[in-house]
């Protein structure tokens, strides 16, 4: 019985769904019949003497298309370039990273002309000294305009700039590193190179130009003085350039005043002046400038007022309000010693710049 929708005699042979749908999946396409190994005969070649009633067809032999001979012949063209290029220029390798340079550092003494001036107020004596004009702080080193050079890029110098500028500020005005009682902030920025040595001055200090603990940081003796005003009056510069087409140097001139009174004195003690001038040399390849880090390669200070007999290696020991410098000369130099550093002391004028 048909379906509802079905004539009643059953679907048409030959209409859509009749008996021509069961031999549709046996139906072979033009592809197909052109593709097949073996072809029979036409009637006119039957005709013939031929035995076997088909023949075996040649394989079709596909061609390359010409997009793909193209692509081919661009592909060997390209890797005989890189080939012959290769040979011609071969890829040297990075060149190894230059070892940072020990810091090579000198600290010179300045004694007063007479007693040390002092006050009952930090303020008074700053407005009556050469540091009246000074900015207080990390504000009185300002960085400068910069300028890309030849093998560095302006971001590049800026960062060399700031870095320095950290280093001032951590090794010359952190409180805790004044008194010496770290020292960990300063050291976080060294070259890695330089951390043995580093390490070594505090651990054993020595006075031959390369392991002194005031030569890296500015460290007052705690059981001598401590500050008596913590807006430390500061004037400094920095410039940068390069030294070589793979370092980039910044060297930095700055002034640090501090106003002092004696460990443990009461609040209404007199106060004097300490001053300290730092002029110091960075160095910066590109992996330093890519990690923060800095090389210090020279330190050269002087600070005041202090006596020229006293050992300024592991500590400055500030003279303060109302004494005088110890008689006696700096402890000698022994010429013939390579490690060792000169002993040199000057004299600190009391209304102008410290110099030797």
């Amino acid at each position: 019985m048909g379906g509802p929708g079905d004539p009643p005699e059953g679907t048409p042979e030959g209409g859509p769904g009749g008996a021509e749908d069961e031999y549709r999946s046996v139906v072979f396409d033009e592809s197909f019949v052109r593709a097949a190994r073996l072809q029979e005969y036409s009637a006119q070649e039957r005709m013939a003497d031929h035995a076997p009633a088909v023949r075996r067809r040649p394989p079709l032999h596909r061609g390359l298309t010409r997009q793909a001979l193209i692509l081919v012949l661009l592909i060997a063209l390209a890797f005989g370039t890189a080939i012959y290029m290769g040979v011609r220029q071969p890829y040297s390798s990075p060149e190894a990273r230059r070892t940072a340079d020990p810091l090579r550092m000198s600290v010179i003494p300045l004694a007063p002309q007479g007693k040390v001036p002092g006050a009952a107020d930090a303020e008074f004596l700053y407005a009556h000294s050469p540091a009246a004009q000074f900015d207080v702080g990390a504000a009185g080193i300002p960085l400068p305009a910069t300028h890309s050079t030849a093998h560095f890029s302006d971001s590049q110098v800026t960062a060399a700039l700031s870095s320095a500028r950290g280093y001032l500020v951590r090794s010359s005005l952190d409180p805790d590193v004044l008194a010496g009682r770290q020292v960990r902030t300063a050291r976080a920025l060294l070259d890695s190179d330089q951390l043995d040595q580093f390490d070594q001055s505090f651990d054993h200090p020595a006075a031959d130009g390369r392991h002194s603990p005031t030569g890296w940081v500015v460290r007052l003796d705690p059981t001598r003085a401590q500050l008596a005003d913590d807006r430390i009056r500061v004037q400094g510069t920095l410039q940068a350039a390069e030294s070589d087409p793979a370092t980039l140097e910044v060297i930095t001139d700055t002034v640090f005043v501090y106003a002092l009174r004696p460990t443990g004195a009461a609040a209404n003690a007199p106060v004097s002046l300490f001053t300290v001038r730092r002029e110091l040399t960075f160095r910066f390849d590109r992996d330093n400038l890519r990690v923060g880090q800095i090389q210090l390669a020279g330190s050269y200070a002087q600070a005041g007022p202090l006596s020229c007999a006293e050992d300024a290696t592991s500590y400055l020991r500030p003279l303060l309000a109302g004494q005088t410098a110890r008689t006696g000369a700096p402890a000698g130099t022994n010429p013939f010693a390579t490690d060792s550093a000169p002993s040199l002391c000057g004299t600190l004028a009391t209304k102008a710049q410290p110099k030797v």
